[in-house]
């Protein structure tokens, strides 16, 4: 800060020189029209030097120092923002990796799920399957027995039938000289024999 003020000085004193050794070329006249307005008088000249420096240094002891702190304060603040925003750039940077891990390990697990909900649902349908075929066997075995019943019933009441009607129809051909079982017997015999397989 002491170097700034000795600049201004040092510059507030070569400006005063130079316009003290600037030569007056038309002191003689008084006029105020031309290129003469821009050159001070003599008269004004020295004062006006001495109320620039009396100023000068006041605005070094006074003003200067206060806005020189103010605008190493901005800069400080201007330099503090940028770290930060390098910093949270860079914390950007770290958390967007993470997040991108994340995720591929998200879709991994989702393959994961997706592949085990298909092998599950594969099993309970191949269990649902053999399940189905078991009660399928089972009422397939279940229909067999019962036609299988049905036809050894239906056998056993025809031949029953048959039996009286032969009994009836021999009673009417041979008359009575038969008594009834012996014409049932005749008659289970003759039926037995043509139930028999042909043997050749």
């Amino acid at each position: 800060m002491k170097n700034t003020v000795t600049k201004l000085l040092a510059h507030a004193g070569i400006v005063g020189g130079v316009a003290l050794a600037t030569p007056v070329v038309a002191l003689a006249e008084e006029s105020a029209v031309g290129p003469d307005i821009l050159i001070p008088k003599p008269a004004e000249l020295i004062p006006a030097l001495i109320a620039f420096l009396i100023i000068l240094v006041v605005m070094a002891k006074l003003v200067w120092p206060p806005v020189l702190e103010m605008m190493e304060k901005r800069q400080q603040k201007i330099q503090d923002d940028l770290d930060a925003a390098e910093r949270s750039k860079v914390k950007a940077a770290e958390e967007a990796k993470s997040y991108e891990s994340k995720i591929l390990e998200a879709h991994h697990e989702a393959d994961a799920i997706v592949a085990k909900a298909k092998k599950e649902a594969e099993e309970v349908r191949s269990a649902v399957l053999a399940k189905a075929q078991r009660e399928a066997a089972d009422i397939i075995a279940k229909a067999h027995g019962a036609v299988d019943s049905e036809r050894h019933k239906a056998v056993i009441e025809l031949s029953s039938s048959v039996v009286d009607l032969s009994v009836e129809i021999a009673s009417k051909i041979i008359g009575n000289d038969l008594s009834v079982e012996e014409q049932r017997r005749l008659a289970e015999k003759y039926l037995a024999e043509v139930g028999e397989p042909d043997e050749r």
